[in-house]
């Protein structure tokens, strides 16, 4: 079984969830270099859309992702990667998680504390 890299012009989506908790830390993108490296480091690395280079997560912050386990959809054009995070958090502003707004009432709200202060990890 290969996965299938032809449909969104060469990446897959891979959601990145906690482990332990199942909790949605990030969504990321992998093309096939990305993912072959994935494989080999044990650790998540992406491909930057905006960027259109590689990155691997926490090459920066040290806050790197564990790979523990891969699933992949009845497609094979999608990931679930479960990780363990090396760190206080994965979101480049603070958080333990890239999903903190909530929709509510109408508005978009950040519905908990920072883990992190990311002008002391990243500069700034």
């Amino acid at each position: 079984m290969e996965l299938d890299f032809r449909k969104l012009d060469g990446i897959l989506p891979a959601v990145i969830q906690d482990y332990q908790t199942g909790r949605v830390l990030m969504l990321g993108f992998m093309n096939e270099e990305a993912w072959r490296k994935t494989l080999e480091t044990g650790n998540a690395v992406f491909f930057s859309r905006s960027r259109n280079k590689l990155w691997l997560k926490g090459e920066s912050s040290g806050h790197k992702l564990v790979v523990k386990e891969i699933t992949t959809d009845c497609d094979q054009d999608s990931l679930v990667i479960k990780v363990e995070a090396l760190g206080p958090g994965v979101c480049h502003e603070g958080y333990q998680s890239c999903f903190v707004r909530k929709y509510e009432n109408g508005a978009w709200v950040i519905s908990e504390e920072k883990t992190f202060d990311p002008a002391k990890v990243y500069g700034g």
